[in-house]
C-alpha cells in the first residue's frame, strides 16, 4: 500500500538550528514563509527587489536577493515551473532543496547536487496559510528526489509537518509521479470534461433550453461544486443517497450508454508526451518565443465577448448565489 505520512511520522527537530530560504514570495511562498515562522523555523526570504520583497519585510521578514539563499541549510523553491532553471540558485552540497511541485525535478530542469525533495499541497496557496490559522489539514504529496545526507527524508517531513501538509495526511510520490498526474488533470482530463459539457450544451440547446439555465445547471448554481464537496467528505457511495431515487435510477442505468465512447486513446496519447518530456520541451520552446501560441490559444478559448456575457449573468443572478463566492488563484 502507498505510504500516506501524518504528524507522527515527522520530527520536527530534523530542522533544530536551520535556516530556511524561502525563494519566491507569491501564493505560495508567502503561506510557506508565515507557516514555517510560526513553527519555529528561522526563515529568511530571497526573492527579487520588487514588490514580493516589499511585502515580505513588511511581514517581518529578513529579506535579500536570490543569491542570499545559498547559505541556508534548507532551501523552499516557490517560484513557477518554468522559471525555477533560470534563478542561478546554488544551494550548498548539504543543504535541502524543497520544491512544491515535481515538475522541475521529473523533466531534469533543474536538480541541484544536494539533498533535493517534494513537498506538493494539493491546496491553494493562500488556502495554506488559512488552513494552518484555521488548525485544519490538506492533502500534501511528498518524495525524495535525491538523499545526499542520509538525513533528506527527515528534513523533508519536517518542512512539511511545518506547514502543515501532515495533519490531514500525505501521500509518497516520486516527483515524476506527481509531475504526470498534475500534468495529465490539466491536459488529459480537464478537455474532456469541457467536451463532454460543451456537447451536452449544445444538445440541449437544440432541445430550446435557455443558455443561461443550461449553465446555472452545469456550474453557475453551485450544485456540481456541492455534490463534489460531499464526494470528497463522504466518496462516491455514499454522496449517492442524497440524490433522489429517480436520479439515481438515470445515472445508473444510462452510464452503460457510454461504454463505447474510446477516451482512453488520445488519453494516453497525451500522458505519453507528457512522461517522455515532449511537452515539458514544447512548453520550454512557448516560454522562450513569448508565450505566442499562448496568447492566441486564450484568444479563441476565452473570447472577450464571451467572458462579459458570463461576468453579466453572475451580475443578474445576484451576488448570494452558491457558486458566487470569489476564489483567489493558485
Amino acid at each position: 500500500m502507498t505510504t500516506i505520512y501524518h504528524e507522527a511520522d515527522a520530527d520536527p527537530a530534523a530542522l533544530a538550528g536551520a535556516t530556511v530560504a524561502v525563494v519566491g514570495y507569491g501564493n505560495q511562498g508567502r503561506s510557506w514563509a508565515l507557516n514555517l515562522r510560526d513553527s519555529g523555523c528561522d526563515v529568511r526570504v530571497a526573492v527579487r527587489a520588487d514588490a514580493s520583497r516589499d511585502q515580505a519585510v513588511a511581514d517581518g521578514f529578513v529579506a535579500g536577493d536570490l543569491a542570499s539563499a545559498a547559505e541556508a541549510d534548507v532551501v523552499c523553491v516557490l517560484v513557477p515551473d518554468d522559471a525555477i532553471a533560470t534563478l542561478g540558485l546554488e544551494p550548498r552540497p548539504d543543504a535541502l532543496v524543497v520544491v512544491a511541485s515535481g515538475y522541475c525535478l521529473a523533466f531534469d530542469r533543474w536538480v541541484p547536487d544536494c539533498d533535493v525533495a517534494m513537498v506538493a499541497p494539493r491546496m491553494l496557496g493562500p488556502e495554506v496559510r488559512s488552513c494552518y490559522e484555521e488548525g485544519v489539514g490538506f492533502i500534501t504529496a511528498v518524495g525524495v528526489h535525491r538523499d545526499r545526507t542520509g538525513a533528506a527524508l527527515a528534513r523533508t517531513l519536517a518542512v512539511a509537518h511545518a506547514i502543515g501538509g501532515l495533519r490531514q495526511g500525505a501521500i509518497e510520490m516520486t516527483p515524476t509521479q506527481e509531475a504526470v498526474l498534475d500534468l495529465a488533470v490539466e491536459q488529459a482530463l480537464a478537455p474532456a470534461l469541457r467536451l463532454v459539457s460543451t456537447t451536452f450544451t449544445e444538445v440541449m440547446l437544440a432541445e430550446g433550453v435557455p443558455l443561461e439555465a443550461i449553465l446555472c445547471e452545469l456550474f453557475l448554481s453551485g450544485e456540481v461544486e456541492r455534490t463534489y464537496r460531499r464526494l470528497r467528505t463522504e466518496g462516491y457511495a455514499a454522496q449517492m443517497a442524497h440524490h433522489s431515487p429517480t436520479s439515481q435510477y438515470g445515472q445508473l442505468s444510462r452510464a452503460d450508454r457510454y461504454a463505447g465512447a474510446d477516451v482512453a486513446t488520445p488519453m494516453r496519447a497525451i500522458v505519453a508526451e507528457i512522461r517522455d518530456g515532449r511537452f515539458a520541451d514544447k512548453w520550454d520552446a512557448e516560454r522562450a518565443t513569448g508565450y505566442a501560441t499562448l496568447e492566441a490559444l486564450r484568444a479563441a478559448a476565452l473570447p472577450e465577448a464571451i467572458t462579459a456575457w458570463e461576468a453579466e449573468l453572475r451580475a443578474t443572478l445576484g451576488e448570494g448565489a452558491a457558486g458566487s463566492t470569489p476564489l483567489t488563484d493558485p
